[in-house]
């Protein structure tokens, strides 16, 4: 399996079956350009515009917006109904994380979560081999929450996901950047690869590791 993290919340799956891409932008919303993707399957985990924008990605997919459970070219797909702010969604809205099983590991992007999880909602987690989580604040969970939110799924690999960059503009320039998430993990001298690459189980550590995933579009 190979990961790639295009930029924003955006990543594409490369598995043995099938590709998937989770929350492509719109680049008028981001800052960041929209490299050529292909998919059989599209995830979003929410509808702003920034995580939505599904006709950038070229192919005939299969596209997966609300919570429930989906099975697509041998990949197991669960929507988790979450919120995207602390107030039930009364400020943003809905947000819906993605577990994924796939190649025999187990992946779960959480979307713009804006929240700790609460036990009914980690009781339907299986075993997380690579999680993928926001980490900026302001719109999503800051590194706070997001560290309290890695220390109730126990995964195995952490790649954070929604910061600040140097092209990032307009209303998302308010986030925080990759090091304040890294300093209160007490994380330094983070591992950084251009993609990830997980053939099995025996690749996860068993100690949780952050992991950065250079974006593409940065």
């Amino acid at each position: 399996m190979e990961i790639s993290f295009i930029g924003h919340s955006c990543f594409k799956i490369k598995g043995k079956n099938a590709t998937l891409v989770i929350d492509p932008y719109n680049p008028e919303k981001t800052g960041y350009k929209l490299p050529k993707l292909e998919a059989d399957v599209v995830l979003c985990s929410h509808q702003h515009g920034d995580h939505n924008h599904i006709a950038g990605v070229d192919g005939t997919h299969y596209d997966i917006t609300t919570a429930g459970e989906y099975e697509v070219k041998d990949v197991y797909i669960e929507g988790i109904p979450t919120f995207h702010d602390e107030k039930h969604g009364a400020d943003r809205g809905q947000n819906i994380m993605y577990q994924i099983t796939m190649d025999g590991l187990n992946l779960l992007h959480v979307g713009d979560l804006g929240h700790e999880l609460s036990q009914e909602t980690l009781e339907k987690l299986v075993e997380i081999d690579v999680l993928m989580i926001p980490v900026g604040g302001t719109y999503t969970i800051d590194a706070e929450t997001a560290t309290k939110v890695i220390s109730s799924i126990e995964p195995g690999i952490v790649v954070p996901m929604h910061y600040s960059t140097k092209n990032t503009s307009g209303v998302l320039a308010a986030l925080d950047p990759l090091q304040k998430f890294l300093d209160e993990m007490g994380v330094e001298g983070a591992k950084e690869v251009d993609k990830l690459k997980v053939s099995s189980k025996a690749d996860i550590p068993e100690e949780t590791e952050v992991i950065v995933v250079t974006p593409a579009q940065q």
